[in-house]
């Protein structure tokens, strides 16, 4: 398993302003084999059965622990809320649907993308796939869904051999109107 930094470069109440900052983003990397990734806190059923619909077959386990229920033992997510759930591979336009079944409950969406391009007139190489990543928390400032808050945060994930890190993320902020704020997260992948 490697690990990534992921560095938060818009953070913001407005749901559809972080949405529009991921789509800039996503029309920046290359995306052609792109997949997403779920992982979210579900406190409602109403918000677990559309959740469900966006993406039959997730997995998931009682937030209490997974000794109390999980989809594992085949038990009803619904008798053991909050449950945590997540969803691994999942094609692309699946992201904002889940984003929309939401509500007020807390998830970090992550896009695996191909690469992060190269920029030469900023001095950046190209970032392959194993470093190369996009994540929105909504409702939550963290990655882990434990900080709950009523704004979203767009992170970047980068590594460059040649130490453009810093470069990378002020760049990919500027083109969605954030800021690097120096705020990095570790990230297992």
């Amino acid at each position: 398993m490697s690990n990534s930094a992921a560095a938060a470069i818009l953070t913001t109440e407005d749901l559809p302003e972080a949405i529009r900052a991921v789509r800039t983003l996503l029309d920046i990397a290359d995306v052609s084999q792109g997949e997403v990734d779920f992982e979210a806190v579900i406190r409602s059923s109403d918000v677990l059965t559309q959740i469900r619909h966006v993406l039959p077959g997730l997995e998931w386990w009682a937030k209490a622990g997974q000794e109390l229920g999980s989809s594992e033992a085949g038990d009803d997510p619904a008798d053991r809320l909050p449950v945590r759930v997540f969803d691994w591979g999942r094609p692309l336009d699946r992201a904002e649907p889940f984003i929309a079944a939401l509500g007020s409950d807390l998830a970090a969406v992550r896009w695996d993308l191909d690469a992060w391009p190269a920029v030469p007139e900023a001095g950046l190489e190209e970032i392959s796939q194993k470093y190369a990543y996009l994540t929105l928390t909504v409702n939550s400032r963290d990655l882990y869904q434990e900080e709950p808050s009523q704004d979203h945060t767009v992170h970047v994930h980068v590594r460059d051999r040649n130490g453009g890190q810093t470069t990378r993320v002020h760049w990919l902020a500027d083109r969605v109107g954030g800021r690097f704020t120096g705020r990095v997260r570790l990230a297992p992948l």
